[in-house]
């Protein structure tokens, strides 16, 4: 005879308790040697505060003075401004001719820096890589990237003093029979004045990064090749390149996330109402209306406008040369 079955209610499942003791055990230990580290090293660690405080002030601080581009601000008021707007201010350089002018200027004098002064160092570098005189080539150096540490106000005042009617330029055309040209007041000759004083200055200090790359590649890639019947030129095309690849995609992901800011400091020093419809970009368009018209808000949209592009080419860039080279800044 079978025993009596007996019924009840069905059985509770057992709660979660908590955390593992293993993984409490690896949360104390990551503590501890986080802490360990940080009292051991605290001479290292205290060196990065200057610099997170320098961005911290500088760079992210000043991020809150964004929202002035939605609020109308008004000198000697509140510094987050009076009143909201909205997109008043988007909706009016939207519309703005002079800014969808400055606008152009400013893609075509990012585009002709890119093109050009972006290779110029690699050139350069690969070219002193096949110097074997090592005082030439630190001759050569020296006065490629000297030009780096002059101050931009000392660049633009030697760029006006060769190229004035009375400078070194116009004195040479006028010695081989030609007439003085007003370089600088004349709109069709600034993007070219301000792409090869670019080049003058900035061509030397790029090219150290790339003799800096150049030695990490190993002699013995050169040697395979030559073993393999390459020549010079294919050894340059199928090692050097392919060893500097990744400071190569590095900088040009910086640079592209630079081409909206074209250098404001020169052009502003360069140009003047002549050669505005060449030469006025974003950031000197922004200049003036923040400096000269006192409307703040109007120029905090076009910053902002001009950031938000920025940082769309950056991304970009970098999501375009993570998937094609393999290579990126994150």
């Amino acid at each position: 005879m079978s025993a009596p079955t007996t019924t009840g209610p069905p059985p509770v499942a057992a709660e979660p308790a908590g955390p593992a003791p293993g993984a409490r055990r690896r949360t104390r230990k990551h503590r501890r040697s986080w802490r360990q580290a940080l009292r051991r090293d605290w001479q290292l660690y205290s060196l990065a505060i200057l610099p997170l405080l320098f961005f911290l002030v500088f760079r992210y601080l000043p991020m809150l003075g964004n929202v002035i581009a939605f609020r109308r601000f008004q000198p000697g008021g509140s510094i987050f401004g009076e009143y909201w707007v909205g997109l008043r201010y988007v909706k009016m350089f939207l519309t703005d001719p002079t800014f969808w002018e400055v606008f152009t200027n400013t893609l075509i004098l990012g585009t002709l820096t890119l093109i050009v002064c972006f290779p110029l160092p690699i050139v350069l570098a690969l070219l002193l890589n096949e110097v074997r005189t090592r005082r030439l080539k630190r001759f050569v150096q020296s006065v490629s990237y000297l030009p780096h540490f002059l101050s931009i106000v000392i660049v633009a005042a030697m760029v006006m003093q060769l190229l004035s009617t009375d400078g070194t330029v116009n004195q040479i055309v006028q010695a081989t029979g030609g007439d003085p040209v007003p370089f600088l007041q004349r709109p069709e000759w600034f993007r070219t004045i301000y792409v090869s004083s670019e080049v003058w200055q900035t061509v030397g200090w790029g090219t150290i990064l790339y003799l800096a790359a150049l030695t990490t590649i190993d002699d013995n890639l050169y040697e395979a090749a030559r073993i393999d019947g390459a020549n010079r030129w294919r050894q340059t095309w199928h090692v050097t390149l392919p060893g500097i690849r990744p400071t190569m995609v590095t900088l040009l992901i910086l640079n592209i996330g630079t081409f909206m800011a074209v250098g404001f400091e020169k052009i502003l020093l360069l140009y003047n109402p002549l050669t505005y419809p060449t030469a006025d970009v974003i950031s000197t368009y922004l200049f003036r209306m923040a400096f000269q018209s006192s409307n703040f808000s109007y120029a905090a949209a076009i910053g902002l406008f001009e950031a938000v592009i920025g940082l769309a080419l950056i991304l970009s860039a970098n999501a375009i040369s993570r998937r094609t080279v393999g290579t990126s800044l994150w």
